[in-house]
């Protein structure tokens, strides 16, 4: 499947056409990355963010990551969200992202541990 997700139907074949990448892996030595998919988020882009998400990680071939999704937590004026938590570290959250983010946050963040400062929800401006 390629181009733009327009419904929840193309979602679930992304997701099948993904296999194990979105499966709810919870083993602790899994690297996570949950994207907020609340009605707020899809509507700044989030299906976008979880389809570079899914081919980012396929053609990295990282199966040591589990993809989720949560709802809405109230930062709506911050969406789309992306949290990053590597086993043993503290859980990150980046906002505002637009798709060419991801792959500087999977390869920087997912698997180097290198946080990328300029997409961190909270930073000092």
């Amino acid at each position: 499947m390629t181009g733009k997700i327009r419904s929840l139907d193309d979602l679930r074949k992304l997701k099948e056409k993904s296999g194990d990448l979105t499966s709810a892996r919870s083993e602790e030595n899994k690297v996570k990355i949950i994207i907020g998919m609340g009605t707020c988020g899809i509507a700044a882009g989030a299906r976008e963010i979880m389809s570079a998400v899914l081919r980012e990680l396929e053609t990295r071939n990282l199966h040591n990551v589990a993809v989720e999704t949560t709802g809405c937590i109230g930062m709506c004026q911050n969406e789309p969200l992306l949290d990053v938590i590597r086993p043993g570290e503290p859980r990150i959250t980046y906002c505002l992202l637009k798709p060419q983010d991801v792959s500087r946050i999977v390869s920087e963040h997912v698997v180097n541990g290198r946080i990328v400062q300029d997409k961190l929800f909270g930073r000092a401006e």
